[in-house]
């Protein structure tokens, strides 16, 4: 491997344009070509060379590349990028189907020596990352249930839009936001083995669910609810752990526009003193004011390419089994 690692963008927009960001802060890397069909774009790259074509960045020299397109063109460039020798970043969510991540999944088999891994950012989030902290030490002991609010507010024109067209990305808002809590209730508990689901489309004229409601059960028994939204006209994002001392709650996640507000964990031991406060435990609020969670995610990948080291977080197994809830989600209700 090279010292400063030459990387391919395919997808210029936002989430290309967040990627190259922070790729550019990272002493160890730097874009040298992207591809995107809307020579627009363009313009946010003076130092790129760019091409409407994805075979341009396919087959250049560069080491590694970040796939930031539209998830119908996801499988395809990420298999490409694979078999043709370089280490792959690939956004979420990672295709429109589950055969399409076991597509990717065979590709990474046959490429045994490089990295593969997938934008799950929540992760990366200090609250999130606070909360994993504390759920490990076993402080609150252990995790009875967890219960997570997703939303945002479509707004005009959001049924034209191409996340909202079941042939275009393959699902509505559960695959396109809430498949990020999903993950996140996999991180805390693992493998979910049982499935209840409501799938429906309450407001928008769109093939594909507007809203889902969902409870899911894993391995040990342990219950996570989702409520995951288009029609959430205040941005909110609630993932809620009640533990057997105590719980839990990471609330709001920062993003560019703060739309969601600001991110805190609260976290209180449970009290069953008679009087006055039963039922209201003293609480603790963490604040977060600063988001290095795309830092930290495209370092990450870096660190893994460098040190020939396995990825732990956002790798092919964890995104496989986030798509393969969101279908399990979807099959359990009969209009899904």
């Amino acid at each position: 491997m090279t010292e400063v690692l030459n990387i391919g963008l395919i997808g210029l927009g936002k989430m290309g344009l967040t990627r190259a960001r922070e790729i550019a802060r990272h002493p160890q890397a730097k874009v040298v070509v992207g591809a995107d069909p809307n020579t627009e774009s363009f313009k946010n790259y003076p130092e790129v060379r760019c091409s409407t074509e994805i075979q341009d960045v396919i087959a250049s020299d560069v080491d590694a590349v970040f796939v930031a397109t539209p998830n119908r063109f996801t499988p395809d460039s990420v298999i490409a990028a694979l078999d043709s020798g370089k280490h792959v970043f690939c956004e979420k969510p990672p295709g429109r189907t589950v055969a399409d991540v076991e597509a990717i999944l065979e590709a990474e088999k046959r490429n045994p020596g490089l990295k593969l891994k997938f934008g799950f950012n929540h992760r990366y989030h200090g609250g999130i990352q606070e909360a994993h902290r504390m759920v490990r030490s076993g402080r609150l002991g252990k995790i009875l249930f967890l219960r997570g609010v997703y939303g945002k507010s479509g707004g005009e024109g959001y049924e034209k839009e191409w996340r909202s067209s079941k042939e275009l990305c393959g699902g509505g808002i559960l695959l396109d936001q809430g498949i990020h809590m999903l993950d996140l209730f996999r991180l805390f508990c693992g493998d979910f083995v049982d499935v209840k689901s409501l799938v429906s489309t309450h407001y928008w004229e769109v093939d594909v669910e507007d809203n889902v409601f969902a409870i899911l059960r894993d391995t040990e028994g342990r219950t996570a609810m989702l409520h995951s939204s288009s029609t959430q006209w205040k941005h909110r994002f609630n993932l809620e752990i009640y533990m057997s001392e105590g719980y839990l709650s990471v609330n709001g996640i920062l993003s560019s526009t703060r739309s969601y507000g600001d991110e805190t964990v609260t976290v209180a031991r449970k009290k069953f003193d008679e009087g006055f406060d039963a039922g209201k435990p003293r609480e603790e609020i963490i604040y977060f004011d600063t988001d290095p969670s795309w830092e930290l995610e495209v370092a990450d990948f870096i660190r893994h390419i460098s040190e020939d080291s396995p990825v732990e977080s956002g790798n092919s197994e964890q995104a496989l089994k986030a798509m393969q809830l969101v279908f399990d989600i979807y099959a359990d209700d009969s209009k899904g």
